[in-house]
Order: C-alpha cells, then sequence, then structure tokens
C-alpha cells in the first residue's frame, strides 16, 4: 500500500529546521517539502492577499500530494492562515507553528523576554493574544526583523554571513531594566535556528534562545497515532516543490543534502 507523505510548507527553507527533527521523530514517512519561493519573503505581504494565496495554494498542493498531513512550518503563514485553512479543508490535517511565548514565560528568571520574529508574525493579534494569555506577568518585547529571513536563507544557501548585519538584526532583543537583563529570545521563525550560532557569538551577553522545531516535529508525531501507518519499508521518494518552478542553484544543493530531490 501506498504511504501518503507529510507535507511540510514554509516561504523559503527555513522550515527544514521541523524536517530535521521530524525525521527523527517520524522516519518511516516519505516527505514532501513545500518552499513558497516565489512569494519570499512573507513578512511584508498585506494580510488579505496572502491567506487568499496560502488557501490557493494548498488546494493545488492537497489534490497533487495527497498528504497525510501538513505542517505549516512558518510563525508568519500559521499566524495568520492556519484556521482560515482548517476551515477552508475540513478533511486535512494541519499542524501550526505559534511563538513559544508559553514556555519563555515558564523558563525566565528576570521576566525580561523577547520575542524575535518577522513583521507579519510581530503585528499578528494571535501573537499578541499568546502574550496576554501566558507571559500578563513578564515584560515581552517583540522584536519584527526585516532582514534576518533573507541572512538566514543567505547562509543556508552560500555557507556564510555577515556577522556585522545579525547584531544589528538582533540587538533590539536585548533589554536592561531595574538592574535585570533580558535571558530568554524565542526564535519566531523556522528560518532563525539556522543563525542561532551566530546571534549567540553577537549577543551582547549570554540568553536561552528558544526554538520550536522540536515542539512541531512532537505535535506531529502525536497526531500521526490516529493516521493510517506508514509502509514497513521507509522508502517512499521525499520532495521538495518549489512554487517558483525554477529556485536557485544553491536551494537545490541544500534540499538535496536534506534526501530531498528538488521539483
Amino acid at each position: 500500500m501506498e504511504t501518503r507523505p507529510i507535507l511540510f510548507f514554509d516561504s523559503g527553507i527555513g522550515g527544514l529546521s521541523v524536517v530535521k527533527e521530524a525525521r527523527i521523530l517520524l522516519p518511516r514517512r516519505p516527505y514532501v517539502y513545500v518552499a513558497d519561493d516565489a512569494a519570499f519573503p512573507y513578512g511584508a505581504w498585506e494580510e488579505g492577499a496572502l491567506l487568499e494565496r496560502m488557501v490557493g495554494l494548498f488546494a493545488e498542493l492537497l489534490e497533487t500530494y495527497r498528504p497525510v498531513m501538513s505542517v505549516i512550518a512558518c510563525n508568519t503563514a500559521s499566524t495568520l492562515a492556519i484556521h482560515r485553512l482548517r476551515e477552508a479543508f475540513p478533511g486535512e490535517t494541519f499542524v501550526g507553528t505559534v511563538p513559544a511565548i508559553k514556555p519563555a514565560a515558564e523558563r525566565t528568571r528576570s521576566g525580561l523576554v523577547s520575542v524575535l520574529a518577522t513583521p507579519g508574525t510581530v503585528k499578528r493579534q494571535y501573537t499578541r493574544d499568546l502574550i496576554r494569555d501566558y507571559a500578563a506577568k513578564c515584560h515581552v518585547r517583540l522584536v519584527g526583523s526585516e532582514n534576518l529571513a533573507a541572512l538566514a536563507e543567505q547562509y543556508m544557501r552560500e555557507g556564510h554571513v555577515d556577522e556585522t548585519a545579525v547584531e544589528r538584526e538582533i540587538a533590539p532583543c536585548f533589554v536592561e531594566q531595574d538592574g535585570k537583563r533580558t535571558d530568554i529570545v524565542v526564535l519566531a521563525c523556522t528560518h532563525y535556528p539556522f543563525l542561532v550560532n551566530r546571534m549567540r557569538k553577537t549577543a551582547p551577553w549570554p540568553v536561552d534562545w528558544i526554538d520550536t522545531s522540536e515542539a512541531i516535529a512532537r505535535r506531529a508525531l502525536a497526531l500521526s497515532a490516529d493516521l493510517p501507518a506508514p509502509s514497513s519499508d521507509g522508502n517512499g521518494q521525499d520532495i521538495a516543490h518549489f512554487t517558483s518552478g525554477a529556485p536557485v542553484e544553491g536551494y537545490r544543493r541544500l534540499v538535496t543534502g536534506f534526501g530531498f530531490i528538488a521539483r
């Protein structure tokens, strides 16, 4: 029997951070990775236009690949569209990605937490509701980076990045107030974990960087208990689908390194 794939979706290639964790927990499923590189980056999109694009795109993707589950490995897309996708495709299983504000509030000692995200995630009411519900006793700074996702993509494609530019993008995360300092930074974009070593190097003081990739993979694992079991061989072909139809060579090399065949 054919094993239906798990589909991972992101505006670019940052969602590969989630794929890396998911392969550990769900090793016998074929994967489809969808990079909406034709529309990258999502952060500056007008909400209505992006929502319309995602619903239309998923109508095509679900028909083409028939995934057993779709993981929206993108904070910007999830905070905007996850509820709409569930409404539009009620027979499908979706896993979303949201900023890890609750665990940050539980772990902080200073009470000073920063959420490093795209401008789109920062302005979502969804994000502010998470702060209201789970971090009301903390001082939470929302930092919307205009350039960090693109810097992460450059680093992933080319293997180098301007560390001064990274330092500039993360600088607003670091707050000193009443003798206390920010001690946790939430990485609220799946691109950012690929730059975390550069962030540690350029940060003005050590902090705990919270990456949600493992938590997303665990959620997919939990939901997989209700899904058809995979075939025993686990040898399905993993496919990377680029919406541009013509990904740059660096993208092709990268997804090949993650075990995908680019389309």
